[in-house]
């Protein structure tokens, strides 16, 4: 690689033809990094493993060369069961070892935080951590993914947005408009009496129950408490039966107890597929999705449920809170966000050179060259999304109107037993339950989950 080629790149990634400071490794002497995803060349995530093997390795190697260092960078694949990778990753970093530069789910953080496994990245690389130029690209609300106890402990990689999405020939039979933006709730449910009269099968889909798992949460319960007021945990508590979440289950009583949702494809094993497909096909009118279903779900060319009139007949809105201002931080719209994370390992013995190699992956440069040939996605930076999603409107969308005003979800080693009390409460109201006896038994689980009534913030 030519000289004027790496310096552009070192420019773009903010590294700069200059040291930064002394190199960690402590004199002369090649430097050796390792990267480590759960991704593998020819299976899990190839895309991925192929870039840092092809692309990132060669070009970090180049500019490190560059500015007078021997750095040679050597990827560590994977490519196995989410939590299989997660118990891999603890046990190494339990024990000293890992990867210099690891990924990991923004949900593990303060799992991992709390344990030790990773530590805030100024104490482990030092001032430059926070200092790093990418960070005034990244929206605060996408920031907050990586931050716990307000110390930032890695780079978010990628996040995404949930949204409302609508079939326009639906729409238009139900006399219902074409750029549909809901208020409220109660436009939601305006809408869906429309759609119903106008004989669409489903008007409304809401995940809702367990067998849904996760999708549940995210797509579900968790965006309409954001959108009453509330959060699954606040200031170390966690919420009971508060009133947000009353309100929230109470959408759901009005969805499928008033025959505007099917409650039974919140039972079926594989119901949320079918969601899917039903979409595809028509019969669905209303559907809260993240970008996951655009891209991959109804993706014409090739979706698992594909759309050949997708970008024509599809259209998407803000999730409105229950009423104008009754959102979290009094937003009039909410969502809900996920991500993953990419850190320095406490135990690397070159931070310096793995931060630089961390941020390079986190360049323009890198992501632009990461996301061409149709593997477009929401970057955590807002440079490079209005560059790449420039032919990609719901991607923008979410990019410009929905990541300004998103939530995460706590990133606690108990969440994901509380998230499946959650999906419970659900499940108890779809089946019939009153919405204030399904947030009590709810409660009641939770004290079990979270070490008593303590921890809970009193309704």
């Amino acid at each position: 690689m030519a000289l004027r080629k790496v310096a552009a790149v070192l420019a773009v990634a903010g590294i700069g033809l200059a040291a930064c400071g002394q190199s960690s490794g402590g004199g002369g002497g090649t430097i050796e990094l390792t990267i480590a995803q759960n991704a593998i060349a020819g299976g899990k995530n190839a895309a991925a493993a192929d870039f840092i093997a092809n692309w990132v390795i060669p070009t970090f190697e180049a500019a490190q060369k560059a500015k007078g260092k021997d750095v040679k960078v050597k990827f560590v694949p994977s490519g196995v069961d989410d939590e299989q990778y997660k118990t891999k990753l603890s046990l190494d970093l339990k024990s000293g070892k890992g990867a210099d530069v690891i990924d990991i789910d923004g949900i593990w953080a303060g799992e991992f935080a709390e344990a030790g496994y990773i530590k805030p990245l100024a104490d482990v690389v030092g001032a430059e951590a926070d200092a790093w130029d990418g960070w005034a690209q990244i929206p605060e609300s996408v920031q907050g993914l990586a931050t716990y106890n307000g110390k930032k402990y890695a780079l978010p990689i990628g996040t995404d947005g949930r949204v409302l999405y609508f079939n326009k020939t639906l729409f238009q039979k139900a006399g219902l408009p074409a750029d549909w933006q809901p208020k409220s709730w109660q436009e939601i449910l305006d809408a869906g009496t429309k759609l119903k009269s106008a004989g669409v099968p489903v008007p409304i889909q809401i995940n809702a129950g367990t067998a849904m798992g996760e999708a549940t949460s995210m797509q579900g319960v968790l965006p309409l408490l954001a959108g009453a007021g509330g959060e699954v945990q606040k200031d170390g508590k966690w919420t009971g039966a508060s009133q947000p979440l009353k309100d929230a289950l109470g959408f759901y009583q009005k969805i499928y107890g008033g025959g505007l949702g099917d409650p039974k494809l919140q039972q079926e094993a594989k119901g949320r597929d079918k969601s899917f497909q039903q979409f595809a096909e028509g019969k669905i009118g209303i559907l809260m999705e993240g970008d996951y279903f655009w891209r991959g779900v109804i993706n014409p060319k090739d979706g698992v449920a594909p759309m050949d009139d997708r970008d024509q007949s599809v259209g998407y809105a803000l999730i409105p809170a229950m009423e104008p201002g009754k959102g979290i931080r009094g937003q009039d719209f909410v969502s809900m966000s996920g991500g993953a994370l990419r850190t320095v390992n406490p135990n690397t013995k070159h931070p310096k050179e793995a931060f630089e190699l961390l941020a390079f992956t986190l360049s323009p440069e890198a992501l632009k060259e990461e996301t061409k040939d149709g593997n477009v996605r929401i970057t955590p930076r807002t440079d490079v999304n209005k560059e790449i999603l420039a032919g990609e409107p719901l991607l923008t969308f979410i990019s410009d109107k929905v990541l300004p005003l998103t939530a995460f979800r706590p990133p606690v080693a108990v969440y994901p037993q509380v998230s499946v009390a959650l999906q419970e409460s659900t499940a108890a109201v779809v089946g019939g339950t009153a919405p204030d006896q399904a947030a009590t038994a709810y409660q009641k689980t939770l004290e079990g989950i979270v070490g008593g009534a303590g921890n809970i913030i009193a309704p």
